[in-house]
């Protein structure tokens, strides 16, 4: 997971409410467990007009050729609803986003952005409001998010405090998924288990298969 950074990006602007995640990862390319080559069929459905994926869809937001390189996706109230699947981050991680806006997130996916090195920004509809008026009158342009700060900015003028739980904050500026919280404590591991071993060898007997 790469460490989240402030940077100042490409806004894509996607107004559409309740996007589930059957629609960020349609159900038929979960046939993998590794977290990579998810966002060649990111929004498969509303992206193409072909089953194959070969054929872009014009009216879809998303292949608006200025918001290429977008790593800050701004959208709907309720992103990420529905099923539990962690590919939807995948896939949006994968594609390029690193931050989503929206005035409200499902908990499951939201708590799966941070596990994911997304930042997910909860604003109010008027400030959403604003953020897609902006992106609107000038598609292409970039906004500025700092996470140390907890803000986002942009060239209108608009500045934006979002909160963050200290802990999820200290994982993306260091670029921490659960596993790489674990093996900061790896020497506190390792000493335990050898005591483990010593004290109680015969739970250790086939350990190694």
């Amino acid at each position: 997971m790469q460490p989240y950074s402030k940077h100042t990006s490409i806004a894509a602007a996607m107004n559409r409410a309740n996007v589930d995640t059957d629609q960020i990862i349609p159900k038929q390319f979960l046939k993998k467990v590794e977290r990579t080559g998810f966002g060649q069929h990111l929004f498969h459905d509303w992206r193409f007009t072909d089953d194959a994926g070969k054929i872009d869809n014009p009216e879809f937001e998303l292949n608006n050729p200025k918001f290429a390189g977008a790593k800050i996706l701004v959208t709907g109230d309720n992103f990420g609803c529905g099923s539990s699947r962690e590919h939807a981050p995948w896939a949006i991680e994968d594609y390029g986003f690193n931050t989503i806006v929206s005035t409200s997130f499902a908990d499951i996916f939201y708590n799966n952005c941070f596990k994911n090195g997304i930042l997910p920004i909860v604003v109010s509809p008027a400030e959403l409001d604003s953020l897609m008026a902006e992106i609107n009158g000038n598609e292409g342009v970039e906004f500025t998010v700092d996470l140390e700060g907890q803000s986002l900015t942009t060239p209108g003028g608009l500045s934006i405090s979002f909160e963050l739980d200290a802990v999820r904050k200290s994982n993306l500026a260091l670029g921490l998924d659960d596993i790489g919280q674990t093996m900061q404590h790896v020497d506190q591991i390792t000493a335990y288990e050898t005591k483990h071993k010593a004290q109680f060898p015969w739970l250790w007997a086939n350990a190694n298969g």
